[in-house]
């Protein structure tokens, strides 16, 4: 039987980050391009993706490029070219969201669709899958059923996000920020109007909620879902963070490869993707990195549970409470461990996150730099671990391929043997006279086959088989080491198998998913794109919402699963509970107000502008 393969994808903001990930375990890396990356400040240079793509085949680790912005038709041609350039970099897939590349005059290299092309049906997996889409990226509001029958029923490998911040919009339906500052966030520049915080009116005025971060979601975690999401079909695992520092990729990802392997363990029918093992110098904790709180975001169907109200900063472990608190000193009633350099945070009389370093530690009392005013009970945080944060800023990961080494004697003279047990072996021969030695060799034989220093490979056995007790100076031993290591490494290289998109029949996509017309929703902002869908059956396309100049301002500008009617409790459909206040409700900030609308044939929450 077949083995399913497994992969770990973790985010890379620039070459350093890609180069730990792919350390601390991760099978694939995803990175921006030098443009259309939906990350404007996370872009990279052709030569540093060059150098991440040889750096990863090493370990059979795949490298994936974003190229996941709508594009304009004076682009194109600038797309292209970089396509081209990553192609021949060796890039292993584009991860993209304009069906203009599909239409591109490229090389054949791989595409991933990205999740702004919004994939939540059986029927869009399907029609992307028929488009030519090697790997589709699953809309992050799916349940595990949901995933199950997108897998049951379309011959595509599915990526799910598992961990990291989350888009309180379904991706690539998100119009708000370009609605009110011209910064599309499906053109890489989110102004993230979801992190602020919002009055709660009703249609009368009456206020529900005061300065609350309404839109605000918590963090996902799918960390105990692993084997579940396995079953459910998925085969890429996902951690969001592409603009995250070294030590949130290396912790993270640690993380999850450890919780990823122990399910596969246990599982004959899958195996990881990539080789290698990590040999990790410290305990991955995913609670000491950022976050706003976890939640496993809708795995097994509704939970009211998925925002976080009260800040989306991070606020970081709980570590006691206050004591007594005079000036610079502070008492506190903890079981924590703490150092000086720590981050502490706590929310004042006005529910605001504030925050203060710790100058010095001694028993159960903090000393301050400055004056700090807290009263007695308040809940102390630690956002920032000191100890912590210094163990990840050392060298805290080597990855190895562990190979199996044999010499022996032949009839003109030595062979060593290397062989990495996944299919890669080479042997080193070399012609000399050999004479007995005088006292066994053994010992110095394996020594000196085991100096790998700054190689890719470890020791996993080694196996002296000599016909008699030859004395082989270890001159001899050291040059044919070197030698077969390098030939290994070309063998690798050499064998390392890109997955090339298969060439188009021209045919039009079938298309069981767009109805006759489509609108700005589709995202359709060049003639490539709009060429594509009229081959697919579309008869009328609308522009993309960037493109309309205020033609689209009393639409939708949000499409939400997360439902604030259900969160309080006034769901008309799952809870009892009728809300004492009048529809519609607006959620006002500054100046500016949003009306909800409720949504629950299709269960969701739709924000226009008021």
């Amino acid at each position: 039987m077949k083995k399913r393969t497994i992969e770990l994808l973790a985010p890379a903001k620039n070459i350093a980050c890609g180069i730990e990930a792919i350390k601390h375990g991760a099978d694939a890396v995803y990175i921006g391009a030098p443009k259309f990356g939906a990350r404007s400040s996370a872009g990279n240079s052709i030569e540093d993706i060059r150098n991440l793509v040889a750096f990863a085949h090493q370990f059979n680790a795949k490298i994936y490029v974003t190229l996941n912005t709508i594009l304009r038709d004076e682009e194109i041609g600038e797309a292209e070219e970089l396509i081209r350039q990553l192609y021949y970099a060796d890039v292993d897939a584009l991860i993209v969201q304009d069906m203009a590349v599909l239409k591109m005059n490229i090389p054949p290299i791989a595409i991933h669709a990205s999740t702004q092309t919004d994939n939540r049906t059986v029927e869009k997996v399907q029609f992307l899958a028929n488009a030519g889409f090697s790997q589709v990226v699953l809309a992050r509001e799916l349940s595990l059923n949901e995933i199950r029958t997108i897998h049951e029923n379309c011959k595509v490998a599915l990526e799910c996000f598992v961990h990291g911040a989350l888009c309180v919009s379904y991706s690539g339906q998100c119009y708000i920020s370009h609605a009110f500052t011209g910064r599309s966030a499906n053109r890489g520049e989110c102004a993230q109007f979801c992190r602020l915080p919002y009055n709660l009116i009703d249609a009368e005025g009456k206020r529900i909620e005061t300065q609350k971060h309404l839109l605000s979601l918590k963090d996902m975690n799918r960390s105990k879902y692993i084997e579940d999401l396995i079953e459910a079909g998925v085969s890429s695992f996902k951690i969001e963070g592409r603009l995250k520092d070294i030590s949130y990729v290396k912790n993270v990802t640690a993380f999850y490869r450890k919780a990823i392997d122990a399910v596969l363990e246990k599982r004959s029918d899958c195996k990881r993707s990539s080789r290698g093992i990590s040999e990790i110098s410290f305990t991955p904790n995913i609670h000491k990195t950022f976050n706003r709180e976890y939640t496993d975001y809708y795995m097994n169907e509704r939970d009211k549970d998925v925002a976080n109200y009260g800040t989306p900063k991070f606020k970081g472990e709980y570590i006691g409470s206050v004591v007594k608190c005079e000036q610079k000193e502070i008492r506190i009633k903890s079981d924590k461990k703490l150092a000086n350099g720590d981050g502490l945070v706590f929310f004042d009389s006005a529910n605001q996150l504030k925050g203060f370093r710790v100058n010095k530690v001694e028993g159960d009392t903090i000393y301050t730099t400055e004056r700090i005013d807290l009263k007695k009970g308040t809940s102390l945080y630690r956002n920032h671990d000191f100890e912590f944060n210094k163990e990840l800023d050392r060298e805290t990961a080597k990855r190895t391929i562990p190979i199996d080494v044999e010499l022996y004697d032949t009839s003109f003279g030595l062979a060593l043997s290397l062989d990495d047990t996944l299919g890669n072996r080479v042997i080193v021969s070399k012609e000399l006279s050999l004479d007995l030695a005088q006292k066994d060799q053994t010992d110095n034989i394996v020594k000196q086959l085991s100096k790998l220093g700054n190689t890719n490979y470890s020791i996993n056995s080694i196996a002296v088989t000599l016909s008699r007790p030859y004395f082989i100076p270890t001159s001899v031993l050291n040059e044919m080491r070197r030698e077969a290591i390098e030939k290994l490494d070309r063998v690798g290289r050499i064998n390392y198998h890109v997955e090339y998109r298969l060439p188009s029949d021209k045919k039009p996509v079938d298309n069981n998913y767009f109805a006759s017309s489509l609108s700005y929703l589709g995202n359709v902002s060049n003639k490539l794109s709009k060429r594509f869908y009229a081959e697919s059956g579309v008869e009328h396309i609308d522009d993309a919402f960037e493109q309309a100049n205020g033609k689209y301002d009393d639409q939708a500008l949000m499409f939400t699963k997360h439902c604030l009617r259900y969160s309080f409790g006034w769901c008309p459909k799952y809870q009892k509970t009728k809300s004492p206040f009048k529809e519609p409700y607006f959620l006002e900030y500054n100046n500016t107000q949003l009306r909800l609308e409720f949504d629950c044939k299709h269960c969701q929450m739709i924000i226009y502008k008021k």
